[in-house]
């Protein structure tokens, strides 16, 4: 096809998803459907426009999907505007580690007994559909900053955290396949893939986050210099973080995710509980630079506008990559005969793990009820999917896993694309009527 015709089709995408997004609020419908939508349209199953193939073009979709998850987990540090000792806290870290190591074990378990995979297998899509999404997960995540609501806070944590904490299940996974040096019983994969790639990717992506924030501040409030191209320093920052964790071994993902939270908590820190209020009414009047040098407002205008930044790139990121999912839901890569998978994972193995994982911490069983259910699968899934089949995966297993995975995904898309609007209404209303 030609050039002229893509560059067509394109903008013509991009205008109708502009055009319907208001529209879509109004619907038990979200805009990550009409992308599934779009793409099964463009893809094999509709009209066949193009036709991506993930067993053999698994670099490609690897690379493309690190990029989206690296910029939402940057998105996602910078929402959480709760210092660390905070109560609310408690909730997203068991769900991250607890639930989510549970969440593997219980896919591994179905994997064996039910999909007759091998172990390695097993655990690996255990991992590969354990974290749960920060970039599908959008319509219930923090609205912004400001936003303390426990269940979407959780939501949020968990999404940013569990994004990196999968990856030693992962490489398990590996291990036990054959592929991935673990160790005799394991010792190199819980001394290196574990203990230090965790601790290493949160220490170095936090204390990264730190300096050059303090730099910036720095050179904007005593210098005057160092403003105007904050896109070039959202893109750099995460580029820096994420290329030096994988360097020195540790998992990029935690890195760029504690990056932008300690941004958060530098700015935090200068602005107290309430950043002023006037820092977007000045942008709006066009004063950024008095703004981004005043020595009271230039963290709240960093922070705020990394996150503008990051929020539209990301959404961009979330179009192209369903897109290229609903194109890879052909009928001969698709074993729908196992889409039984999915009930289990989401009203089985999501609700128990989080039952299970995270008993207490504050939260109404209305909350925890809607934690159980948005468990979203995406993005991550995908990369995860990607990253292990550049390690050599047998042809066999790595079209099972694609099976089950995009099934995941694509149920997922639909699924809590129809339910999150009516579920998030019902919740606000209860909310509103225990405040009454």
């Amino acid at each position: 096809m030609k050039a002229e015709f893509w560059y067509l089709l394109i903008g013509v995408l991009l205008v109708l998803v502009a055009l319907s997004s208001s529209m879509l609020k109004k619907l038990p419908l979200s805009t990550t459907m009409l992308y599934l939508g779009l793409g099964v349209a463009l893809g094999p199953l509709g009209f066949g426009l193009f036709r991506l193939d993930p067993l053999s073009q698994s670099g490609l979709l690897e690379r493309i999907a690190e990029v989206a998850v690296i910029v939402s987990l940057f998105t996602t540090g910078l929402k959480l505007r709760v210092p660390l000792r905070d109560k609310l806290w408690r909730v997203p870290v068991q769900l991250a580690f607890v639930s989510m190591t549970l969440t593997v074990g219980l896919v591994a378990l179905v994997g064996v007994y039910a999909l007759g995979l091998p172990l390695g297998a097993a655990v690996l899509l255990g991992a590969v559909l354990a974290p749960t999404d920060p970039v599908l997960a959008s319509d219930v995540q923090l609205a912004g900053p400001r936003d303390t609501d426990r269940l979407r806070f959780s939501i949020t944590g968990e999404a940013g955290l569990n994004d990196g904490t999968a990856f030693p299940f992962v490489m398990l996974g590996l291990g036990l396949l054959g592929v991935h040096e673990i160790g005799a019983w394991g010792w190199r994969w819980l001394a290196v893939d574990v203990v230090w790639a965790i601790a290493g990717g949160l220490t170095m992506g936090a204390g990264a986050g730190w300096l050059i924030g303090k730099l910036v501040l720095y050179l904007r409030r005593e210098r005057k210099e160092g403003f105007g191209l904050d896109e070039f320093l959202a893109l750099g920052l995460i580029g820096l973080v994420y290329g030096g964790a994988l360097l020195a071994h540790t998992y990029g993902f935690l890195a760029v995710f504690a990056a932008g939270l300690a941004l958060r908590t530098l700015e935090r820190s200068h602005t107290g509980e309430e950043p002023p209020e006037e820092i977007a009414a000045m942008a709006l009047a066009n004063k950024d630079e008095e703004i981004a040098t005043h020595p009271e407002k230039a963290p709240a205008y960093m922070a705020g506008a990394l996150l503008g930044f990051n929020e539209q790139l990301e959404r961009v990121l979330e179009f192209g990559l369903v897109l290229l999912v609903g194109a890879m839901l052909t009928a001969p890569l698709m074993r729908w005969d196992e889409l039984w998978f999915v009930a289990i994972l989401f009203l089985l193995i999501r609700p128990a793990a989080v039952l299970l994982g995270c008993p207490g911490g504050g939260i109404t069983w209305r909350q925890r009820g809607l934690i159980s259910w948005f468990g979203i699968r995406g993005i991550g899934s995908i990369y995860y999917l990607m990253f292990a089949m550049q390690h050599s995966l047998a042809p066999e297993i790595a079209a099972r896993l694609i099976s089950v995975t995009l099934g995941v995904i694509a149920v997922s898309v639909v699924v809590h694309g129809i339910s999150v609007t009516p579920l998030m209404k019902w919740y606000h209303r209860g909310d509103r009527l225990r405040a009454g």
